[in-house]
C-alpha cells in the first residue's frame, strides 16, 4: 500500500508530546511490513535544528529528508509561518494565526502529493492541524481524478485540542461557506477544524480501545460525543507501540547498570545512583516512587496534590521530573523543603534523568484524570518499575492488578489506598519480584501496533 503520514509533529524533527513519537514510530514499522510510507510535515524553525538526519532543499516551499531505511520526510516550507519559536504557540499562548499556518501546511501537503506523482492509497492524519486534508479531499477536491482512490484515516491523540477559531475566518481556509453547518465544520458558532476531520475522515481510530469508547461519553468527548457516537461503527482504538530502540534497559546508555528480566541485578545500581543524584538517602528498604509528567490536572494533580503531604509521611521516596502548572510547583515546592529527605523535585524537561527514574524507581505514579494511550507506563513495565495508575484510556488497557496497581475512583482516598497497598506489597521481596517481572514481559512493539494499522487501512481502502 502506498501510504501517507500527515503529521504536525514528527521524531526525531519535532516534538510536544506523544503525537511525534507515534508519527516517527508508526512509519518505521510500517515499512518493515513491507509497506511504501512517506512521511509529511511542515518544515518548522525546530526541525531544521536538527543535525541529523540532515534535511535538504527539494523544490521551492519543500525541504527533504530520510528516515529508517527509506521513509521520504517532506517538509513545508513557509518561513512567514513556520520559521519561529513554537510548534503552537509561545509563553503567551497559541499563534493568532494557527488557522492559517495549518490551513496552508494541509493544502500544500495535497499539492506536493501531485507534483511528485505519489497517489496514495491511504492518507493518515493526525491531530486537528492535519484535519483540514480529509476535508478537501472531500470538497474543494471531490473531483480530482488524482485522489480518486485515496482514502482517510483520522487518529485523534487527545480529543482536548480541537483547532477552535471565529467563523469569520472561514475564508483563510479556501472553503467555501457551505462547510460552515452543524454537520460539518460548525461549533457553537465557531469554526472547529478537528470536527471536519470526524466528519470527513473515511475511518477514525485513537489510541487506545478503552479511549475509543470514552470519548463517545459526555465526560470526555469534549463536546464531539454526539459526532463519535453516530459514526462508532468507522471508529476504532489501536494502542500505541513503543520504540525499544531507545527505551530498554539492556541496552539504555543514559543509565547507571544494564539489566534484564533474565538479571535483574543492575537495577539495584540504577536505585543508588538515582537516590544519589537526587539527593536522598540510599536506602534498598524503602520503595521509591518515579514521576514523569506534566504537572497539571489532566495527569492526576489535582488529587496527587490533595494527598502529598500523607504521601510523604509514608515509609517511602519520590522524584518528580516535570513542568506545568505554577499552582502544582509551588505545592510541591513546598514539600520539598518539608520533606527533604523524601521527595526530589525537578521542575524542567531532562531525557536523561527521564531514563534513570523508569530505571531507578520502584514504582511509577500515573494517575491521570484521562490518558488517551500513555506511554509511561509501558516504559515503566520495561524497566521492572510498577504502575500505579487510574483507571481510564490506554492505562486501562495495560495496566490490571496482575502487573500493577489500578483504582477505578478518581480521588485522594484512592490514590492513597493504592499507594499504601504498594508499599505494603514492596516488602515481600519475592511478591514485588514476580510483578515487576511481569510487566518487564509484556510486548508493547510498534510490530504490533503496525499489523492493527494495516487491518485498519485495509478496510479504509475497502470503501
Amino acid at each position: 500500500m502506498k501510504i501517507v503520514m500527515v503529521a504536525s509533529e514528527v521524531v526525531p524533527f519535532a516534538k510536544t508530546g506523544g503525537l511525534a513519537d507515534v508519527a516517527g514510530a508508526l512509519p518505521l514499522a510500517l515499512e518493515k511490513a513491507g509497506q511504501d510510507v512517506i512521511i509529511i510535515m511542515p518544515g518548522y524553525k525546530a526541525a531544521h535544528a536538527i543535525k541529523s538526519p540532515e534535511i535538504r532543499p527539494f523544490a521551492d516551499g519543500v525541504s527533504y529528508s530520510k528516515i529508517g531505511k527509506n521513509i521520504p520526510v517532506y517538509f513545508i516550507e513557509n518561513k512567514e509561518y513556520f520559521d519561529r519559536d513554537g510548534l503552537y504557540g509561545d509563553k503567551n499562548g497559541d499563534h493568532k494565526d494557527n488557522l492559517e499556518r495549518f490551513s496552508y501546511f494541509c493544502r500544500h501537503a495535497l499539492e506536493l502529493l501531485r507534483e511528485i506523482k505519489f497517489k496514495p492509497d491511504i492518507i493518515h492524519c493526525h491531530d486537528w492541524q492535519s484535519a483540514l486534508v480529509p476535508v478537501y479531499l472531500k470538497n474543494t477536491l471531490a473531483l480530482d481524478p488524482f485522489f480518486t482512490r485515496t482514502r482517510t484515516v483520522f487518529t485523534i491523540h487527545n480529543i482536548g485540542y480541537q483547532g477552535l477559531f471565529a467563523k469569520e475566518a472561514l475564508p483563510k481556509t479556501g472553503l467555501d461557506w457551505g462547510v460552515f453547518n452543524m454537520d460539518m465544520l460548525e461549533y457553537y458558532d465557531k469554526i472547529n477544524i478537528l470536527k471536519g476531520g470526524l466528519v470527513f475522515s473515511d475511518l477514525i481510530n485513537t489510541v487506545s480501545d478503552t479511549y475509543s469508547k470514552e470519548i463517545q461519553t459526555k465526560e470526555f468527548g469534549f463536546g464531539m460525543e454526539g459526532i463519535l457516537e453516530k459514526r462508532k461503527a468507522d471508529l476504532f482504538g489501536i494502542i500505541n507501540g513503543l520504540d525499544y530502540s531507545i527505551w530498554d534497559p539492556v541496552a539504555d546508555k543514559k543509565i547507571a547498570a544494564n539489566f534484564s528480566a533474565k538479571d535483574m541485578a543492575g537495577k539495584v545500581a540504577c536505585k543508588e545512583d538515582l537516590q544519589k543524584l537526587c539527593g536522598l538517602p540510599a536506602k534498598a528498604g524503602v520503595p521509591l516512587i518515579g514521576v514523569v509528567s506534566r504537572l497539571a490536572q489532566q495527569k492526576g494533580f489535582d488529587i496527587v496534590a490533595e494527598g502529598i503531604d500523607e504521601i510523604c509521611r509514608l515509609d517511602l521516596q519520590m522524584v518528580i521530573l516535570g513542568t506545568g502548572d505554577l499552582t502544582y510547583h509551588q505545592i510541591m515546592e513546598a514539600m520539598v523543603k518539608k520533606y527533604p529527605k523524601v521527595i526530589s523535585l525537578h521542575l524542567k524537561f531532562d531525557d536523561t534523568l527521564a531514563h534513570k527514574i523508569y530505571a531507578g524507581s520502584d514504582m511509577f505514579l500515573m494517575p491521570s484524570k484521562y490518558e488517551p494511550c500513555g506511554l509511561g507506563q509501558m516504559i515503566s513495565f520495561r524497566y521492572g518499575t510498577v504502575p500505579i495508575a487510574f483507571k481510564t484510556g490506554g492505562l486501562a488497557d495495560t495496566v490490571n492488578a496482575r502487573n500493577g496497581y489500578i483504582f477505578d475512583e478518581y480521588s485522594k482516598a484512592a490514590l492513597l489506598a493504592n499507594i499504601k497497598q504498594a508499599v505494603r506489597d514492596f516488602k515481600s521481596k519475592k511478591k514485588w519480584h514476580d510483578l515487576a517481572l511481569r510487566g518487564m514481559k509484556q510486548n508493547f512493539s510498534w510490530s504490533a501496533s503496525a499489523k492493527k494499522y494495516i487491518e485498519l487501512y485495509e478496510k479504509a481502502k475497502a470503501r
